[in-house]
This record gives C-alpha cells, sequence and structure tokens, in this order.
C-alpha cells in the first residue's frame, strides 16, 4: 500500500532520509557538505515522506523562499526504490501542497551531477534558472524554477 505523509522536519523517518541523502551527496558533490548543511537543517513545516508497504522510501520538503514562492527541498529517494514513480509521487504531492497553501511558483537547487533529478524537474515543467541567493556562484549548484499553475 502506497501512502504519502505530510508531517514536519523533526519526523524520525524524514531525518533518516534526509541523513541518507546527506551521505549520498558527500559522495557527489565532496566536501561542500558543510556549505549546504547550514541552508538544510532548518525547521520545516511542509515535509512528505513516501511509504510503501510503511517502509518510508522518500521524501521532500517546501518552505517559502519570498511572498508566493515555494523552495523545493531535501528530495531523496532511496536508490533501490528510483525508477518506481516515487520521486514523481513525492514532486506532485509537494506542487499540490504548495498551490493549496497559496505559493504561484516553485524554485529549487540540485546537484549539476543529479542528471536523473534535472530531467525528472524538467518533465514536470521546471525551467534552467540563475542561481539564486546562497547559490550565486556555486559550481555545483544546478537551480531551476516553476512559474503558476504549480
Amino acid at each position: 500500500m502506497i501512502t504519502l505523509k505530510r508531517t514536519t522536519s523533526d519526523y524520525p523517518d524524514f531525518i533518516y532520509l534526509t541523513n541518507l541523502f546527506d551521505d549520498y551527496l558527500v559522495e557527489i558533490d565532496g566536501n561542500e557538505k558543510d556549505f549546504f548543511a547550514q541552508y538544510n537543517q532548518i525547521y520545516i513545516n511542509n515535509v512528505i515522506v513516501f511509504y510503501e508497504n510503511e517502509v518510508a522510501l522518500g521524501c521532500g520538503d517546501f518552505k517559502e523562499y519570498e511572498e508566493n514562492v515555494a523552495e523545493l527541498k531535501r528530495m531523496f529517494v532511496l536508490p533501490e526504490s528510483r525508477g518506481k514513480g516515487v520521486a514523481s509521487a513525492i514532486l506532485t504531492a509537494l506542487e499540490n501542497w504548495a498551490k493549496e497553501k497559496g505559493f504561484t511558483s516553485c524554485i529549487l537547487e540540485t546537484s549539476c551531477r543529479l542528471e536523473n533529478a534535472i530531467a525528472l524537474y524538467k518533465k514536470f515543467g521546471f525551467e534552467v534558472t540563475p542561481n539564486y541567493g546562497q547559490y550565486i556562484g556555486v559550481k555545483s549548484s544546478f537551480c531551476m524554477k516553476k512559474i503558476s499553475n504549480i
């Protein structure tokens, strides 16, 4: 049975998954972990955890970046669960929830090395945008946006 749970960033399964994500990113981006950690270790009210048969397989969240703009963060799916639609379900749920809360666009940052993630976001209508905020000048960062009707 598939379940998408709305929760917060202090939820144990979210913490577990994001710790795995952080370890995975060290493999991908090397020693940039401390830079990114300062922006990811914040409390978030809008977290989705994806379950299949009560096992947490993936997660994601969003926060307000600025008025009407949600920033998607911490999208992660266990490696053994990739290619099964988990990320698409999480992304759809996050976009729907952000829309319910009145957001009209989304932005996100991912690693330029995460080609499958970039392809997923493009499939969902996200477009490449110049790096924003703390990601300006960060060579490994790849930023995207989706405007209106998220």
